[in-house]
């Protein structure tokens, strides 16, 4: 059974102003702000604005120009912070969540951005 959108969750109650942000930057299809919970030195969640629930749900349901501006958008915060290693940054993690067994806490489409230290392995057999 696919996950249903909750247009009363968090991020989607950010994106109509309800609840502030610190914002990183904003297109007309994607909002980025810190984390508030930040895992790392840099924590930044990536947020299209319309109303996906997933990697899956919005590759298959956003217009081409959504898909192209929160992925311009991904690479340009990568850029503006330093992570990226191409151009002397130490790396960065990109995650994103879905479903119970992806441990994906709120049904909106979200990328986190993490970087800013060595972030270990990804996952540990279990």
């Amino acid at each position: 059974m696919p996950l249903a959108y909750d247009d009363q969750n968090i991020f989607a109650r950010i994106l109509r102003g309800e609840i502030p942000n610190n914002t990183v930057a904003e297109t007309e299809f994607t909002l980025a702000f810190n984390d508030i919970s930040a895992q790392a030195p840099v924590h930044v969640l990536v947020v299209p604005k319309g109303a996906y629930t997933c990697h899956d749900d919005f590759m298959a349901n956003a217009s081409d120009e959504e898909i192209l501006d929160f992925t311009r958008l991904t690479a340009r915060i990568i850029a503006d912070k330093g992570l990226s290693p191409g151009q002397g940054g130490e790396g960065y993690r990109v995650i994103g969540n879905a479903g119970r067994d992806g441990v994906q806490e709120v049904p909106h489409y979200h990328l986190h951005i993490l970087g800013g230290r060595p972030l270990g392995r990804m996952l540990e057999k279990g």
